[in-house]
């Protein structure tokens, strides 16, 4: 049984593209509003997420949008396992029996 390497036939066939992304549809009063108001997308987001007037599809929409600018995941934060590997053997050995001594002084000749 093979396994790995070339197979005829397998891959992208030679020439062909990649799909074109399609453009995000929004509706017209959605960006006559946002260009009136002459602030940043964030800002403008924030303050409809935030108005209880507007209906719950288009805040639900908006607090999507914002979150990822206003917010960071908790993934970023916590690191991964290397480094709170790294971060406890930093604590262990900031004191006690494993820490780095100090350097011994400086002689100058004389």
């Amino acid at each position: 049984m093979a396994s790995g390497g070339f197979r005829p036939g397998a891959g992208r066939p030679k020439g062909a593209k990649a799909p074109k992304a399609k453009p995000i549809k929004v509706a017209a009063d959605i960006k006559k509003a946002a260009r009136q108001s002459g602030l940043s997308p964030l800002d403008y987001m924030l303050i409809v997420m935030n108005r209880d007037d507007v209906e719950d599809d288009r805040r639900d929409r908006m607090a999507i949008a914002a979150a990822p600018y206003v917010h960071a995941r908790a993934s970023d934060l916590a690191g991964g396992k290397k480094e709170q590997q790294q971060e406890a053997a930093d604590r262990v050995s900031a004191d006690g029996k494993f820490a780095t001594p100090p350097p011994p002084p400086i002689v100058k000749g004389e």
